[in-house]
């Protein structure tokens, strides 16, 4: 049993909110709305992941470097971690990209 995994999700979510709060992005730019666009996002692939384990298709792999605690059959607890830091990323993407283009329009 390992927590290296989850230790590394939570680096990247850690890393995404230092680039979020940098450039205001997502979460310093309106926080309730971000909580809530996470939270859809994160309900949305659980139901999804919960859909395809009860269809067969998804199934839990075994690594080291996972730690073993489950929360539902075939669902480790790192997978409700990778779900939310990938809605978040999504999201510092997209407002990114946003900005970006805003900014380099207001240049011409």
């Amino acid at each position: 049993m390992s927590v290296l995994y989850l230790v590394v999700l939570l680096a990247s979510i850690g890393c995404m909110v230092l680039l979020d709060r940098r450039f205001s992005l997502f979460f310093w730019r309106d926080a309730r709305r971000a909580g809530l666009v996470v939270f859809s996002g994160l309900l949305f692939f659980v139901l999804w992941d919960l859909l395809g384990i009860g269809l067969g298709i998804f199934y839990r792999g075994e690594t080291e470097f996972m730690t073993g605690v489950v929360v539902a059959p075939e669902l480790p607890v790192e997978e409700l971690f990778f779900l939310a830091f990938l809605s978040y990323l999504t999201m510092v993407l997209l407002t990114g990209a946003d900005a970006l283009l805003r900014a380099r329009a207001g240049r011409r």
